[in-house]
């Protein structure tokens, strides 16, 4: 999700570790090492890495540089194959059905699980060469004065994947900046079991 769309949606985290001067010297490099890697002339599933936030297939920040100011402004790409349920399921009868006869002539009436379990995965590659992978790209904006890192989206796969390759790249820990971790940050432990306690309300 951009950030300079009409309408953006987006969660908030906190660095945890103290960040050093010479961190962001090395920073250009960290995001290199990680950048994203095109897997289209391949049938992988999946594929994610960093991006420059004004070109989603300039991954070498040659475009432009990935400090806007006091922030640093970078992208997720993730790129995903999809099959279709209903063409797997096509492919795989035609494939099953050939297997059958194959076994047929040999004399054998039966597939083991065993050959069922390798008939789905040589169809799975077999469509996944022929298709093509779907790109995302989810902006980040990291505000190196108070790091407060904004990350443009709130599915949770898509956090769990930006968390850990943030981890891996920067060896940085977060804090997700949800309501309950709020509430606790500005009202201390004294009020950490009410807040544990609390029971929701429902107003309809």
């Amino acid at each position: 999700m951009a950030f300079l769309a009409q309408t953006s949606s987006f969660c908030r985290y906190k660095l945890v570790d103290e960040v050093s001067r010479e961190f962001w010297q090395e920073f250009p490099e960290k995001l290199l090492e990680h950048k994203f890697r095109e897997i289209d002339n391949t049938n992988e599933e999946r594929s994610f890495g960093w991006v420059n936030i004004d070109n989603m297939l300039d991954v070498n920040w040659e475009q432009s540089p990935p400090y806007k100011g006091e922030f640093a402004a970078f992208a997720l790409r993730l790129d995903t194959r999809r099959i279709s349920p209903a063409v797997f399921k096509k492919h795989f009868r035609l494939a099953w059905n050939d297997l059958l006869q194959k076994k047929q002539e040999q004399g054998k009436k039966n597939i083991s699980k065993q050959e069922k379990n390798d008939l789905k995965e040589s169809v799975k590659n077999k469509l996944m060469g022929y298709t093509l992978p779907v790109p995302a790209v989810f902006d980040v904006v990291w505000n190196r004065e108070s790091n407060c890192i904004y990350f443009g989206s709130t599915r949770q796969k898509v956090k769990e994947i930006f968390e850990e390759l943030f981890y891996n790249s920067f060896g940085l820990h977060l804090n997700n900046l949800t309501p309950y971790y709020l509430a606790g940050h500005m009202l201390g432990e004294k009020y950490r079991d009410a807040l544990d306690n609390y029971e929701p309300c429902v107003f309809v």
